[in-house]
C-alpha cells in the first residue's frame, strides 16, 4: 500500500488546513492510520491515529481539541483537520499506516509511510 499526503501550506496563525493521506491499495479493518511530523534534528512526533474501522482515535497531548483525524473508506483516505494553528505546528507532516487494529502511537509500528508535506503556520 502506497500513501500520498497532501495539503499542507502557508497559514496565519488561527488558521486552519485539512491535510489528505490516500491510499493505493485496499486498506483492511486490522489497519489504522497515523499521522506524525518531524521537526529537522528532530525525531518524529505522533500527532493522531485511528482505526480503521473507525472504533479507536487517539491524539497527542499536544493537539487536543485542535485536530480531528477521521476516515473515509469509500476513498481509502484519511485526513487530518487542523484548527487553531500555531507557530509551532510548523512542522513536515507525514501520514504512515501500521497492522494493527488498536492504532498505536510509536512510529515503529507504523510499516508503510507516505512522503511528507510541509505545514508552514506564520505568527
Amino acid at each position: 500500500v502506497q500513501l500520498q499526503a497532501s495539503g499542507g501550506g502557508l497559514v496565519q496563525a488561527g488558521g486552519s488546513l485539512r491535510l489528505s493521506c490516500a491510499a493505493s491499495g485496499r486498506i483492511f479493518s486490522s489497519a489504522s492510520m497515523g499521522w506524525f511530523r518531524q521537526a529537522p534534528g528532530k525525531e518524529r512526533e505522533f500527532v493522531a491515529a485511528i482505526s480503521w474501522s473507525g472504533s479507536w482515535t487517539k491524539y497527542a497531548d499536544s493537539v487536543k481539541g485542535r485536530f480531528t483525524i477521521s476516515r473515509v473508506k469509500d476513498k481509502n483516505t484519511v485526513y487530518l483537520q487542523m484548527n487553531n494553528l500555531k507557530p509551532k505546528d510548523t512542522v513536515v507532516y507525514f501520514c504512515a499506516r501500521a497492522i494493527a487494529v488498536v492504532p498505536p502511537t510509536d512510529p515503529e509500528r507504523f510499516v508503510s509511510w507516505g512522503q511528507g508535506t510541509l505545514v508552514t503556520v506564520s505568527s
